[in-house]
């Protein structure tokens, strides 16, 4: 599968992997922004993609972000569906208590990741049959 992609600006980096084999690739800021504690901001890549039809993108946080500064991606993960085809912009949060957080244009700062989806027909039905769980929801198999 090919993932097509045009930078929106000159100092756009491009969607990258960092190994060979790694299912998501790093999206940087193509801005700065500045996250004081508890703050959220929408940060550009610079960068817009063309999802496969029957794929989705998902933009997660980036795992050494979120340990060492508690840098999280607000809506994660964010849905960039296949028809869509402006800027990719990142809702990061600082959820740090006490430290900003600064974001520089080159920064990873959110990893993208396609994975195929089913598009399904909905049908509304007056009886959605019986399961062992039920309706057993929220805290049903204990703490």
């Amino acid at each position: 599968m090919a993932l097509r992609f045009t930078r929106l600006s000159a100092s756009a980096t491009a969607p990258l992997r960092a190994h060979d084999h790694d299912a998501g690739f790093d999206l940087c800021a193509d801005e700065v922004a500045e996250l004081g504690p508890g703050e959220r901001a929408s940060v550009g890549t610079g960068v817009a993609v063309a999802i496969p039809e029957g794929q989705a993108g998902l933009v997660l946080p980036r795992s050494g972000l979120a340990l060492r500064h508690g840098i999280s991606v607000v809506n994660a993960p964010g849905l960039i569906d296949a028809g869509y085809r402006g800027e990719v912009r990142v809702l990061l949060l600082n959820t740090d208590r006490s430290e900003s957080f600064s974001v520089g244009v080159g920064d990873r700062i959110a990893q993208l990741v396609i994975v195929h989806h089913e598009a399904a027909e909905l049908v509304e039905v007056g009886d959605l049959g019986l399961t062992s769980r039920g309706t057993s929801g929220f805290g049903s198999t204990g703490t």
